[in-house]
């Protein structure tokens, strides 16, 4: 009676474990849309490492803020500590809230080495990374989307300035982190290029075989 009781909680407590799916892509690759129809569909999560940058930068009386805003202006990524301690207070919140709502979208993290290695000596034995969702896109279309965009987003860095600077750190930072995790086995690459709904028939076709796995 113990052991089982002791088995069910074993087996509980591995399905709260917080579930991330890391979602990679140059600026405008996608991510965010997709996300959205994700969370819709598969009930994750989403969280945009940019956007809780963002937020974070325009709260009044935050230490982070001025820093955020010049790293973000200047189109270099922010020091891994500060994402990383937003990120686990959005997860904590959420699940603290509903501990069932443990499977997070975390898109645009890691951005690079430092990132990866911050989070693995911070969080890995604290989530269950199951894999990355890259949306792969030239660099052309993702500029023309940005500047599209940014018509309307109100975002300071959807201009074409700030857009060479984070396409060239995207080139020299985030690609060798998607890379790495290809060698792992980690990464699901959807094409970015196509249409919205084309592009989320071929996220479905990768949740759902994910799902398949688990459920083995």
């Amino acid at each position: 009676m113990v052991i089982n009781c002791l088995g069910s909680l074993a087996r509980k407590l591995l399905q709260m474990k917080p579930k991330v799916v890391f979602v990679l892509g140059g600026p405008g690759a996608g991510k965010g849309t997709q996300c959205s129809n994700i969370v819709k569909k598969y009930g994750y999560t989403h969280f945009s490492a940019g956007d809780l940058l963002r937020a974070e930068r325009s709260k009044e009386g935050t230490q982070y803020g001025e820093l955020i805003d010049n790293y973000i202006k200047e189109g270099k990524i922010v020091p891994v500590e500060i994402t990383i301690n937003l990120l686990k207070r959005a997860m904590d919140d959420t699940m603290a809230a509903d501990a069932s709502k443990n499977k997070f979208l975390i898109d645009g993290f890691p951005r690079n080495t430092d990132n990866l290695e911050g989070w693995n000596r911070i969080m890995n034995s604290n989530v269950d990374v199951k894999f990355v969702l890259f949306f792969d896109c030239s660099n052309e279309i993702c500029v023309e989307r940005c500047l599209e965009r940014g018509k309307g987003s109100g975002r300071t860095d959807d201009n074409i300035s700030s857009l060479q600077k984070r396409i060239q750190t995207y080139m020299q930072s985030t690609k060798p982190i998607i890379e790495r995790y290809a060698k792992e086995g980690k990464v699901r690459r959807v094409d970015g290029a196509k249409s919205i709904d084309e592009v989320f028939v071929e996220v479905q076709k990768v949740f759902d075989a994910e799902n398949e796995v688990d459920n083995v």
